[in-house]
């Protein structure tokens, strides 16, 4: 964490085909703690600038760019570089904000709303009467799942959390275990032969866990390892012990439970397989519920881009209750430039006394 540094670079200018953004507010998700500690594969040579969304204004359009102006409100995909004051990104990744949604909403909308609606709809199939299981219930995929449940009728939502979280979100889902809990003992005491979707966003000993609550038909959906993610740097134990945890998958048994098992990955689709055009009709049907008024993005809390360290430890230490935002036009708070330097090496024993966490009673902004 302290070899994050915010420093000056040129001003990049839109190619063909791109849009160059004045940044006001970005996304922090867990995948930037996977970037920052070599989590992923083939991770980028530093030093790199981290972030894959953000909101702001446009301020210059490249060549051949139609349909959007300079001035215009807009929220967009960033193929990393989108903490920064200034971002170029292809028009394919830019969509319009709607008019009563404020700039840090924007930047909480395309990532998690995205890969919570795909997973459900068009993986998952999710229809009435059908129910889900999703870990971290508290985060921002967590609550976007939940609104979007919300959508169809008779859906039962049961959802794992810290304890800590359970009184802010237990109204968004139907059934709220403990994090720490025997939760498949739980799930299967309320319906005896399992839930039809089980979205992971864990791993490990999770994935096990998640097929054997399946229900027959029903859709396993692995979207995140982020029980990889244990201290504050790389841990090739905690790595190692998450695969090892992963049960090994059997087609023949999948066939023969008529079980599915499904991974998703929302920056490959966008920025390797060249699904632009399929995630913009996604974003379409999303910001028509928006303006329905039927979801709408949850904002943990505001922090400077000199306040990052601080930020991405309140993830690290799972304390956020949706999204996290940079505020590019945010001055520090004073009260976080003395104690910028300390971070906390949060293991796995620490994280099961999250609730007491002192992160979290030192934010800077709550909306």
């Amino acid at each position: 964490l302290n070899k994050l540094r915010v420093s000056k670079k040129a001003m990049p200018e839109p190619q063909e085909g791109e849009l160059k953004i004045r940044v006001k507010a970005c996304g922090l998700n867990f995948i930037d703690l996977m970037v920052r500690q070599g989590n992923i594969d083939n991770p980028p040579k530093t030093p790199l600038v981290p972030g894959f969304e953000c909101s702001g204004i446009v301020e210059a359009l490249g060549d051949s760019v139609k349909g959007f102006e300079i001035g215009d409100r807009v929220m967009a995909f960033v193929n990393y570089n989108a903490w920064a004051e200034v971002v170029c990104t292809p028009v394919e990744f830019v969509y319009k904000i709607p008019d009563d949604m404020n700039f840090s909403e924007a930047a909480a909308f395309p990532m998690n709303f995205v890969t919570a609606y795909m997973m459900l709809f068009e993986v998952a199939n999710l229809r009435e009467g059908m129910s889900v299981l999703v870990h971290s219930a508290g985060g921002g995929v967590g609550q976007a799942v939940a609104q979007l449940c919300s959508t169809i009728p008779n859906v039962t939502v049961f959802g794992t959390a810290s304890s800590f979280k359970h009184e802010a979100i237990k109204d968004s889902v139907t059934h709220l275990f403990d994090r720490n809990a025997d939760y498949v003992q739980e799930v299967k005491r309320i319906s005896t032969d399992g839930v039809d979707i089980v979205l992971d966003c864990l791993c490990g000993e999770n994935t096990g866990k998640g097929l054997s609550l399946l229900k027959p038909l029903g859709t396993y959906i692995l979207y995140g390892s982020s029980n990889m993610v244990t201290g504050e740097t790389k841990s090739f134990f905690s790595f190692a012990k998450s695969w090892w945890q992963v049960e090994k998958v059997n087609p023949i048994k999948l066939y023969e439970e008529n079980k599915v098992i499904a991974g998703f990955s929302l920056l490959n689709l966008l920025f390797k397989q060249n699904r632009g055009g399929l995630v913009k009709g996604v974003m379409d049907k999303l910001l028509n519920l928006y303006n329905n008024k039927k979801i709408k993005p949850v904002v943990d809390s505001l922090w400077a881009l000199e306040e990052v360290k601080e930020a991405m430890q309140r993830i690290h230490d799972r304390g956020n209750i949706g999204k996290l935002i940079l505020d590019v036009e945010k001055a520090p708070t004073p009260l976080m430039a003395n104690d910028s330097t300390e971070t906390s090496e949060a293991g796995e024993e620490e994280e099961d006394h999250e609730g007491d966490n002192e992160n979290k009673e030192r934010m800077p902004f709550i909306q």
